[in-house]
């Protein structure tokens, strides 16, 4: 399934390049190629034993390996930290990590990732697994959390500049709360195909979902410096991957733990809440974010 991505992205060159409009910056940096080639062997050093360690057996080199990654980490961000080249672009903007809201803003992203893709991973292998359903009819259950955000996600940026970080607050305690309402009616949907108990929570975390991420960009770029915001974009984009990766590690070691002496609904059930505790830890970290956000014309 994943070749659908190549001839999208095959008529996607091919119409940026007769359509985009050529535009260059004399002033321009050169981007850091060994930095990044550097960087990305630390990513998949972190992400690769946290998404394979399991099935594994966690062995010794994955440990190793997650150990080198964190290291080649520090080891960048000094070397990046130290040494000015005024002709090429930093890779990793390490003074952002220095302003508090910042940093809570990546940790908000990072557990929202870790929370969210561990849960969809445990509800996906029990819906289909445990109560059989088809792909079509899980596809079609998590549907309802995919309609819980459509229907903030119109009133999600303004109520984020009204009530700043109180509106991602709320949003993480909706995802938990949503959470454990999935969790409640896993006790109850029975062993047939019936999905009914199972929406009002997904809806509920979906909603949430839109007043957590939405304007979660938009609240730390007011902690931010404007001309970091390319920077802090990427570092959240890595955030996102790193906190996934974590969550599935995670919250897929307690389900499948518990999984060799128990049923895929107890089990599925037992390892729940970890997720909806990552959302609780979104909402702990919301706070250290500034009071109020900032409109997108924010320079």
């Amino acid at each position: 399934m994943f070749f659908v991505n190549i001839p999208i992205a095959l008529v996607s060159l091919v119409l940026a390049a007769r359509s985009v409009p050529e535009t260059r910056e004399r002033s321009a940096r050169r981007p850091d190629l060994a930095g990044a080639a550097l960087l990305t062997a630390a990513l998949v050093a972190i992400v690769y034993p946290l998404l394979e360690g399991r099935s594994l057996g966690w062995p010794a080199w994955t440990w190793l390996l997650l150990a080198a990654g964190l290291v080649t980490l520090g080891v960048l961000g000094f070397v990046e930290e130290r040494r000015h080249r005024p002709r090429v672009a930093p890779l990793l903007r390490t003074r952002l990590f220095r302003i508090p809201a910042f940093t809570a803003g990546l940790g908000v992203q990072l557990a929202f990732a870790a929370g969210v893709q561990g849960f969809f991973l445990i509800f996906t292998i029990w819906v289909q697994g445990g109560q059989h359903y088809s792909p079509l009819r899980a596809g079609l259950t998590a549907i309802a959390f995919s309609a819980g955000s459509f229907a903030l996600a119109p009133i999600a940026v303004p109520m984020a500049l009204r009530f700043g970080r109180r509106v991602l607050v709320a949003g993480a305690v909706l995802m938990a709360a949503g959470i454990a309402a999935v969790d409640f009616g896993a006790h109850h949907v029975g062993t047939g195909t019936n999905p009914w108990p199972l929406v009002p929570g997904l809806v509920i975390a979906g909603a949430g979902l839109a007043l957590l991420v939405i304007p979660l960009v938009n609240v730390v770029l007011a902690a931010a410096p404007a001309q970091a915001a390319g920077g802090a974009s990427g570092l959240f984009s890595t955030a996102q991957q790193v906190g996934g990766a974590v969550g599935i590690a995670a919250i897929g070691t307690v389900f499948f733990g518990y999984l060799g002496n128990h049923s895929l609904a107890a089990s599925f059930t037992h390892a729940a809440p970890y997720a909806a505790g990552a959302f609780l830890v979104c909402a702990a970290l919301s706070l250290v974010l500034p009071k109020t956000a900032v409109a997108d014309d924010h320079d």
